[in-house]
């Protein structure tokens, strides 16, 4: 009859002192760590989702309004540059009217230099044209001349340069006009420089 191997001789366990505590076994399983609660569920959390809906909502409301308001600055400054073009437009062809409002005045005087041998009187008489048609040409440019003796002084359009005792003159009257104004109120060009009467 075949002889069975002999299992190998286990140590017997130490005595343990009474009130100690008997250490793991080895050939047994130790427990490990307890599993932590994110390895133990795979779901995100609340912090690791992404936006929400209503957060969506705001930041593409944010972006609209601030492409509408680049937009508007953009129109704002097209708009400027638009009216600082015709504004120089229009002032540009002011002058050019004015200008040529008084190209006659101009060749008029040419003419009376061309003639400045002739009779005196006669050069006389064409300088006094050549200045009423100026001042017809200011008058229709929205400047009337101002050159009136004998009405009261006003300060909007009158200059007082000078005070004199004149008998024949009531008081605060205009006695002479040494530089005719032009224009009225707000298109005045300058007012007539005058000589007041005294007041007693």
């Amino acid at each position: 009859m075949p002889a069975r191997p002999q299992e190998p001789d286990r140590a017997a366990p130490e005595p343990v002192p009474e009130g100690a505590v008997r250490p793991p076994r080895a050939d047994l399983p130790q427990p490990g760590p307890p599993p932590r609660p994110e390895a133990a569920n795979d779901e995100p959390g609340p912090d690791a989702a992404g936006p929400t809906p209503a957060e969506d909502e705001y930041t593409t409301a944010i972006r609209e309004l601030e492409d509408r308001w680049r937009r508007a600055l953009a129109d704002l400054d097209n708009l400027r540059k638009r009216h600082a073009r015709e504004l120089e437009r229009e002032r540009t062809v002011e002058r050019s009217r004015t200008a040529a409002a008084f190209l006659p005045v101009l060749d008029n005087l040419e003419l009376a230099l061309t003639h400045a041998g002739a009779d005196p009187g006669a050069i006389v008489e064409g300088v006094r044209a050549v200045r009423d048609q100026a001042v017809n040409v200011l008058e229709l440019l929205g400047y009337p001349r101002h050159a009136e003796t004998g009405v009261a002084f006003d300060p909007a359009r009158h200059e007082v340069v000078g005070v004199v005792q004149d008998p024949d003159a009531p008081p605060g009257t205009v006695v002479e006009v040494l530089r005719p104004g032009y224009g009225d109120g707000e298109r005045q060009l300058r007012p007539a420089a005058v000589t007041v009467a005294k007041r007693e």
